[in-house]
């Protein structure tokens, strides 16, 4: 990085000139505030270093400094692009140090709303990647499937985005007696939604052009960078938590994960495609066989009680006054719990010192590893190749400084 960052070597032979070329932090192709350093030969790439922190805001540290239930609100913020994947990573984390177990509704409904945020993800991916490549009319179909989506978790959480709905030891609220019926209606349209998408791009042979055979990426190189999700299954890596690792009741629903061997843009293409399917397919799962019951776990000192009981029970009050005030005390000891998020493995590694705050928070996130791949990917292909790759790997800054 230092190296690229100083200017090169002049030499005799202009042939042999490079020349260091900036890449952002404000190019609208880099999804965010990321600089590329390149070293450039022509327009042939000879180097690349990537030069994040400029969206640092210290979430971590943060973390340390609040009660454990108030750490779900900045979990959002971490890929703000799949809020819920990172409620659920870390409210899955803090309930195996408190050995809490959640309703079995609310795993469903957990694994219900993971895959609409998953959708949701892959949408934005879609459409944002497209009009990077030149395909402007994509964007606007998959905008158009995104507010649907937006609007349910309006409903349901009172936000579009920062949603804050999974809470340690189930669910915030009881969803609204119309979001089923709202949810399944979505979903039975999805499907030809896809194939519209499909029509556009698949055999699109401007697009395909553009990115078969770009940014390609080994197995090998993928599994030693860290790569996880869509680009290392696009990689020929058949690994998929949801089902290797199952959390949440992943283990209960049946679908497909889908793997290629391309190792290209391509492939990372066909493959989040794909997994826009078999979302559709969980999420209909889901509803088919969504339980009765509570939704929050039966943990009166952890867990806020219900507002009508507030109003009837001393005790009731007398929690959700402890609770707020105090927090909760979580038993000493240290977890780590890893989820498929749309980009990959999410892990949130929490330390509990035995008090309310947690002693640390840190959070594995998937695109702060695959950025590693990012020179592999474009080493020896033009700079317009750049472009491609950096939206194959569907990368967010916010996870990535952190």
């Amino acid at each position: 990085m230092s190296e690229l960052l100083t200017a090169p070597t002049v030499v005799d032979s202009s042939e042999d000139r490079t020349m260091i070329l900036n890449m952002g932090p404000q190019h609208p192709s880099t999804h965010g505030v990321l600089r590329l350093v390149l070293e450039i030969d022509g327009e042939v790439v000879v180097r690349v270093a990537p030069d994040i922190g400029y969206l640092h805001t210290g979430i971590e540290k943060t973390c340390e400094a609040k009660f454990y239930q108030q750490v779900v609100p900045l979990t959002d913020r971490i890929d703000y692009c799949s809020p819920m994947h990172n409620n659920l990573c870390y409210c899955l984390a803090v309930e195996k140090l408190l050995r809490v177990e959640i309703p079995e509704r609310a795993q469903w409904l957990r694994v219900l709303l993971s895959e609409l945020t998953r959708l949701n993800s892959h949408l934005i991916w879609l459409g944002t990647h497209a009009m990077d490549i030149g395909a402007l009319t994509v964007f606007l179909y998959c905008f158009r499937e995104r507010e649907q989506i937006l609007r349910l978790f309006d409903d349901l959480s009172g936000q579009r985005m920062m949603t804050s709905y999974f809470r340690i030891g189930g669910l915030a609220l009881e969803p609204p007696l119309d979001f089923f019926p709202r949810v399944r209606a979505f979903l039975k349209t999805m499907p030809e939604k896809i194939d519209e998408y499909e029509n556009l791009l698949t055999g699109n042979r401007i697009f395909i052009n553009r990115i078969k055979g770009v940014g390609l990426l080994s197995a090998a190189d993928a599994i030693s960078l860290g790569v996880t999700g869509p680009p290392l299954r696009a990689s020929g890596v058949d690994w998929d938590l949801r089902r290797d690792m199952p959390y949440t009741g992943y283990e209960k629903f049946q679908f497909k994960v889908p793997v290629s061997n391309g190792c290209d843009v391509w492939s990372r293409y066909v493959i989040r495609v794909q997994e826009m399917r078999e979302s559709v397919k969980i999420a209909t799962q889901a509803l088919d066989g969504m339980p009765e019951g509570p939704i929050k776990a039966n943990a009166p000192k952890i867990v806020l009680p219900d507002r009508e009981a507030m109003k009837t029970q001393m005790e009731a009050l007398i929690h959700h006054f402890k609770i707020v005030t105090e927090g909760f005390a979580v038993p000493a000891g240290e977890v780590y719990q890893a989820i498929e998020s749309s980009r990959g493995e999410m892990g949130y590694y929490v330390v509990s010192d035995g008090t309310a705050k947690p002693y640390r928070v840190h959070m594995r996130n998937p695109t702060f590893a695959t950025l590693q791949a990012i020179e592999k990917m474009c080493v020896g292909r033009l700079i317009a190749d750049v472009v491609a790759a950096i939206g194959s790997i569907d990368i967010v800054l916010g996870e990535i400084d952190r």
